[in-house]
C-alpha cells in the first residue's frame, strides 16, 4: 500500500532557509530550518547551494511527513525579481531530478508575502521591515512598487525611518533646525558619540540592518517628540503612495501590511491606517492571514490541484510544469 504524494514549500530570504513538505488536505505539516542564507554571485542566486541545503532538508522532511513522492513545489525567494536567472534555468531541472517534481512554482518573496496575506484574491500588500517594497494585483498582472534598497528607496522602511532619526539626533548635536534632542540622547545611548557615528556605520555590510535597529526608538519617542510624530507621518506617507501604486483601481480590492516593522504599533500604524483611507478609499482593510513562508504553502497547494489561478509573470512568479510523462 503506497502512501500519499506530497508538495514542496520553501522560502528563502536573507535569514536562511524555511521549508514545509505536507500533503494537500491535511492540516500537519513537517518543517525544518537552515540558518544560512543561500549565497549570491555573478549568476545571481547560486541554484547549487540552494540544492546543497535543500536536498538533506527535504529528504529528512519527506520521511517525517510520511510521503512517497512529491507532485508540486513553491519556491519563494528574495531576490527574484532582479537576481532569479540562473535560480529559474536550473532549479526546476534539480528538483526534478532529485525529487522527481515535475510541476514547480518560482516566485519573488514579494509574490508569496502577497499570497501569505491575501490569498488568491486582487489587492496590495505593503510588506515592510528593514527594507519596503509594495505588491499588488487584478489577478491579471503583478505590479510592484519600491523595493529599491536602502540607498535608492525602501522609503517608509525601518531602514528608512532609523536613519531620518539619526540624521535628526545628528541635526541636534549641530544645532540645525529640524534636530531632536530626545533622539540625540537615543543615538548616543545606542552608538556611543554621535560624531564618530559615520565611521562606525558606513563601512559595515549590513548597514540596513543597523540604520533599522535605530527604528524602534523613534517610534519609542512618538509619545512627546514632534520630530519623531513626523518621521513616522512621513514615513506612512510613503507606504501609501506605494500601496496606491500597486493597487487595483477599481472593484473591492483589499489592503494588507506585513512585515515586523508592523511591530512598532500605533505611532506607525494609526497613521498610516489615516493615509491608506486617503489615498484608496475604495479599497477594504484586511488583516494578514499568514506569512510569505504560508504563501508558499498555499502557492504549492493549489499547483498540486490544478487550482492556481495567480497570474504568470517571468520575474514575479514563474510556473514550470514537466511531469515527465
Amino acid at each position: 500500500m503506497t502512501g500519499p504524494s506530497g508538495f514542496l514549500a520553501v522560502d528563502s530570504g536573507g535569514s536562511g532557509l524555511r521549508v514545509v513538505v505536507g500533503t494537500v488536505g491535511r492540516a500537519a505539516t513537517a518543517r525544518r530550518e537552515s540558518r544560512e542564507p543561500v549565497r549570491t554571485g555573478d549568476r545571481g542566486i547560486d541554484p547549487g547551494h540552494f540544492m546543497e541545503q535543500l536536498v538533506p532538508m527535504v529528504g529528512a522532511l519527506v520521511a517525517e511527513a510520511g510521503v512517497d513522492r512529491l507532485d508540486a513545489a513553491a519556491v519563494g525567494a528574495a531576490g527574484m525579481a532582479s537576481l532569479g536567472d540562473a535560480l529559474r534555468a536550473e532549479l526546476p531541472g534539480a528538483l526534478r531530478r532529485e525529487f522527481g517534481i515535475g510541476r514547480v512554482a518560482l516566485a519573488a518573496d514579494a509574490v508569496t508575502a502577497y499570497v501569505g496575506a491575501l490569498g488568491p484574491r486582487p489587492g496590495a500588500v505593503v510588506a515592510a521591515g528593514t527594507g519596503l517594497i509594495a505588491i499588488g494585483t487584478d489577478l491579471a498582472n503583478w505590479r510592484r512598487a519600491d523595493g529599491w534598497g536602502h540607498l535608492l528607496g525602501d522609503c517608509g522602511s525601518g531602514a528608512w525611518i532609523g536613519r531620518a532619526g539619526l540624521e535628526a539626533a545628528l541635526r541636534a548635536h549641530d544645532g540645525r533646525s529640524g534636530g531632536s534632542a530626545r533622539l540625540l540622547a537615543r543615538a548616543e545611548e545606542c552608538f556611543g558619540p554621535v560624531r564618530g557615528l559615520p565611521g562606525k556605520l558606513y563601512p559595515r555590510p549590513d548597514r540596513p540592518a543597523v540604520l533599522a535597529s535605530f527604528a524602534p526608538h523613534v517610534a519609542a519617542c512618538a509619545d512627546d517628540d514632534p520630530t519623531a510624530v513626523d518621521i513616522l507621518r512621513a514615513a506612512a506617507r510613503h507606504m501609501a503612495d506605494s500601496a496606491a501604486a500597486v493597487c487595483p483601481t477599481t472593484g473591492e480590492p483589499q489592503v494588507a501590511l506585513t512585515g515586523g516593522l508592523f511591530k512598532m504599533g500605533d505611532p506607525l500604524v494609526v497613521p498610516l491606517e489615516e493615509e491608506l483611507a486617503k489615498r484608496l478609499p475604495h479599497a477594504r482593510r484586511a488583516p494578514a492571514t499568514g506569512d510569505p513562508l504560508d504563501g508558499s504553502v498555499r502557492i504549492a497547494t493549489d499547483l498540486a490541484t490544478d487550482a492556481l489561478t495567480l497570474p504568470s509573470d517571468e520575474a514575479m512568479l514563474c510556473v514550470v510544469n514537466d511531469k515527465g510523462d
